[in-house]
């Protein structure tokens, strides 16, 4: 069975950065964010890690992986929240004590869903797949973004539903500050590669491929063996964003996760927005989504609302999920069960 944590009020928030943390020019980024925290309720720890950022990393693996220890294990801390995601969090995995974590949320996305991948399939406690903290500094967040809390908050044994974004943004505006962080411009439409409607069933797994399909082949990365003994074998429906991959890089890691058994027993493939996707001669991304589904004979949609090009979803590692595409009416939903 998946164990999902639970958040009781008031909450205590985690801040490590096990991935990347912030030049000091950026510390002003972190601080908004944990301000926003606050003036919701939240007590927020903040670990050292955050504060540094030196040669791709916050810091030494080892020094990541005793500051995440001790969040993961601190029986007092509800949710851990990176304040963003990085390149090289696989460096932390073989420091993690997996077997003294306590059930808590992490959530966020990019190189932190390493991390939540691999705290599911090894361990069976769901995690969130969401904004990352920064992104939560602005006055106001988007009706799609702010849905995080309402997830987390789900008990077990509810449901919680999510729809597409009106709209999303297109390239990041640092240097553009107003009350939202995100810019969102350009209509959101999710779509399927049929251009029919899907509805399909099963349990969630997903994250960042350039960066989970490094799982496969390690003691991180058994898909086949989180199905039998989490989810009694039930179907699974990926969820993949690319950050900067190009569409042949993208091809060979999904054909490996293939090769891997990553899709047996797969009821549905669903990508992310994004703005790498780069055609290699003539080869482009629908010719990847069709021939993948002409050899999953599984339903794909695409350009849904996850990955790098918000506003997007809070997925739930683990849980169970129904997905419609239709013209009007598209909607997530997930079952804590």
């Amino acid at each position: 069975m998946i164990t999902y944590p639970s958040l009781k009020t008031p909450v205590k928030v985690g801040v490590a950065a096990p991935s990347a943390g912030l030049h000091i020019k950026q510390h002003f980024y972190l601080e908004q964010a944990i301000y926003r925290l606050q003036a919701k309720g939240y007590e927020v720890i903040v670990g050292n890690t955050c504060w540094t950022q030196y040669k791709a990393k916050s810091a030494p693996a080892k020094t990541r992986a005793e500051e995440l220890n001790l969040m993961l294990t601190d029986d007092t801390i509800q949710l851990i929240f990176p304040p963003w995601g990085g390149e090289l969090l696989i460096e932390i995995l073989e420091y993690i004590d997996f077997e003294k974590i306590k059930p808590k949320w992490v959530l966020g996305y990019s190189d932190t869903s390493v991390l939540l991948l691999a705290m599911t399939l090894t361990k069976g406690i769901a995690t969130a797949h969401g904004p990352n903290l920064i992104e939560l500094r602005g006055e106001v967040s988007d009706s799609t973004t702010a849905m995080w809390e309402e997830v987390l908050f789900t008990n077990q044994g509810e449901e919680v539903m999510q729809y597409p974004s009106e709209k999303y943004q297109e390239y990041w505006q640092h240097d553009y500050e107003t009350e939202y962080v995100f810019h969102l411009t350009e209509q959101t439409k999710w779509k399927t590669i049929s251009n029919e409607p899907i509805y399909v069933k099963g349990r969630f797994l997903g994250g960042c491929i350039d960066v989970i399909r490094h799982l496969i082949g390690t003691p991180y990365g058994d898909v086949l063996q989180f199905q039998k003994k989490f989810i009694n074998n039930e179907p699974i429906i990926w969820y993949f964003e690319n950050c900067q991959m190009n569409v042949t890089d993208l091809r060979r890691s999904l054909l490996q996760m293939k090769l891997a058994g990553w899709f047996t027993n797969c009821n549905g493939i669903l990508f992310g927005r994004s703005a790498a996707n780069e055609p290699v001669d003539d080869y482009n991304i629908i010719d990847v989504y069709m021939e993948l589904v002409e050899e999953l004979n599984v339903p794909i949609a695409y350009d849904i609302d996850c990955g790098h090009m918000p506003p997007q979803l809070t997925f739930i590692n683990g849980a169970y999920g129904e997905v419609r595409i239709y013209n009007s009416g598209s909607a997530v939903k997930q079952k804590f069960i």
